[in-house]
């Protein structure tokens, strides 16, 4: 069975930040390989700002463009809105019985995990993936069998400094892959 990483987000959009963390998951852990899960609408996060699903989807396909351990994932564009990880999951079991999939999260998610719907199936039927991030050290929940903290870099990068910076007319080309980067300019999101 192929172990493949799923790593949830909006990536609105996509920095070099969500990319080293991956980088750093895939070629020190047992996974295969790691797909980014474009999310249209997480149901915690305001809509305002978020670009259209298959910019954002563009953009993560430029920006992996060349490394074959990661792919860009639209499962839930064609799902109902707003999406929920569990039957997100539950449509990839389906949809690629020959692999396991990882759910990847950080600290600040494991805490909150318990809010998510049907909690408790997505944390007995699937390993969890958790990276530290600042502030908070994954609750109750990290030491639950099916949870494996590791230990990736903290950085300290957000796709709202992205946005707010390019709004102010700040330039950020190197807070993300270069093709990436291109495409956000040429396109003028985020700018005034």
């Amino acid at each position: 069975m192929s172990k493949t990483g799923l790593y949830f987000g909006s990536f609105n959009p996509v920095h070099n930040g969500h990319l080293m963390l991956a980088n750093y998951l895939v070629e020190n852990s047992e996974l295969d390989c790691l797909w980014f899960v474009i999310s249209p609408q997480n149901p915690f996060k305001a809509k305002e700002s978020l670009l259209p699903d298959y910019q954002r989807l563009e953009i993560m396909q430029r920006a992996i463009d060349g490394y074959s351990k990661f792919r860009a994932c639209d499962i839930e564009f064609g799902m109902p809105k707003p999406s929920y990880t569990i039957d997100t999951l539950t449509y990839l079991k389906e949809k690629y019985p020959t692999r396991e999939f990882f759910l990847i999260m950080g600290t600040d998610n494991l805490e909150r995990l318990d809010r998510w719907k049907n909690y408790e199936q997505i944390i007995s039927q699937h390993n969890i993936i958790v990276f530290p991030r600042n502030g908070s050290d994954g609750g109750p929940l990290k030491d639950h069998p099916k949870v494996h903290m590791v230990d990736t870099p903290i950085i300290e990068v957000s796709s709202t400094f992205i946005r707010e910076s390019i709004r102010s007319g700040k330039d950020v080309r190197f807070f993300m892959p270069e093709k990436a980067f291109e495409y956000i300019d040429e396109m003028n999101f985020w700018k005034r």
